[in-house]
């Protein structure tokens, strides 16, 4: 999976995803995926998800498209540096338009440098999700993100 382009909007960053792959589209193609990604991050076992019901993303992760994963990496990392929880994400994809494997994600900020490292790191997390590279401090990258929201409020 690789981020093909991305837009800052006013009331959100928008963020072209193509998984390329097409055997690796969903969470399933990997039966650990979801495993490494709760325990790199275990607060995506408490995310909400609004894909027709209230079900929790523990209940899909092990089974759902690979940058809506990334969709709910990027709100963690985001709500671990300081923002709201309260901020949502959204994955869409039309292959018949763009093409097969592509997917639009937005995501809502309270601060669009936080939420451009968020994508940037949770690009890693992916990478160490679905491609076998190494695992991220998430930790180290949280504190990143927290001084980027101090530096902004700061100026």
């Amino acid at each position: 999976m690789r981020v093909h382009s991305v837009t800052v909007c006013a009331d959100r960053v928008d963020v072209i995803v193509d998984v390329g792959d097409a055997e690796a589209l969903r969470t399933t193609s990997d039966s650990a995926i979801a495993e490494r990604a709760v325990a790199l991050l275990p607060g995506l076992d408490n995310h909400a998800c609004r894909n027709g019901g209230d079900r929790t993303f523990s209940e899909e992760i092990s089974d759902t498209e690979v940058p809506h994963l990334f969709e709910h990496v990027v709100m963690e990392l985001m709500a671990l540096a300081g923002s709201p929880r309260s901020l949502k994400g959204e994955t869409s994809w039309d292959f018949k338009r763009d093409g097969h494997g592509i997917f639009r994600v937005s995501f809502e900020y309270d601060d669009d440098l936080v939420c451009l490292g968020a994508i940037k790191a949770a690009s890693r997390v992916m990478g160490y999700l679905t491609g076998g590279e190494p695992a991220p401090d998430t930790k180290a990258e949280t504190a990143r993100l927290r001084t980027l929201r101090e530096v902004a409020v700061g100026a």
